[in-house]
């Protein structure tokens, strides 16, 4: 397992102009506050309006949580774009079986974004229950604050390498209660109000995996669950 380079994370949905530029850009940010250097985050559409600017609209949302939607351009999701991918996370279960027909082996790497927030926050959870139960140990400063502290970026690339399979491991337990709650709206050529519903059920999601990366980031001292 390469811990050497940054952890991979593609987004996907249909055009790659209104959602997965959103979840890309806004992940980035977060990902980039909570282990610096420790993500690469980008998107592809499986039926991308290719060169595409970002949708006013969802730029507009993106700016709202502090993240950058300058200088975008949609591209189509291929095989080459999926090699080497370490999660993927799809807006829809339409395009999680899309990406799967391109590359099968990504079978227990690949996730709708909505439920594989709900996996983190059963093992987010799962974690906080453990500690209440213990004694809190005595934290001592390291001697060494740098960004890649005692192999901090290494031992995070390690962690997430490892997430999608101990994420599996709880769906059981982050069943919605519709199939359709998996889902994100597509809110191309549609009213405003269907971006706002884009944003209500994208943005937890998004704060969901951001959480889970702050409180397990080994770069900032986070405890690798």
């Amino acid at each position: 397992m390469d811990t050497s380079t940054p952890v991979r994370i593609l987004t996907v949905c249909t055009g790659n102009i209104c959602r997965s530029p959103v979840a890309e850009r806004l992940l980035q940010a977060g990902l980039d506050q909570a282990v610096p250097g420790g993500f690469q985050v980008s998107s592809a559409g499986t039926r991308a309006l290719v060169g595409e600017p970002m949708q006013p609209l969802s730029a507009e949302i993106v700016r709202t949580f502090g993240g950058d939607p300058e200088g975008f351009a949609a591209r189509q999701l291929t095989p080459k774009i999926l090699r080497g991918v370490d999660l993927v996370l799809t807006m829809t279960s339409g395009h999680r079986g899309e990406v799967l027909q391109l590359d099968a082996s990504l079978l227990k790497r690949t996730f709708t974004i909505r439920e594989f927030a709900r996996m983190l926050d059963v093992l987010d959870h799962r974690a906080d229950s453990q500690r209440a139960g213990r004694q809190p140990a005595a934290v001592v400063p390291s001697q060494d604050a740098g960004p890649d502290a005692d192999g901090g970026l290494a031992a995070n690339a390690a962690l997430w390498r490892g997430l999608p399979a101990r994420a599996a491991g709880v769906r059981h337990l982050s069943l919605p209660a519709d199939s359709s709650d998996n889902d994100i709206v597509d809110p191309y050529r549609r009213a405003p109000e269907v971006y706002r519903e884009m944003e209500d059920q994208l943005a937890p999601a998004i704060v969901s995996i951001l959480r889970h990366a702050r409180l397990n980031s080994p770069v900032h001292g986070g405890a690798a669950r």
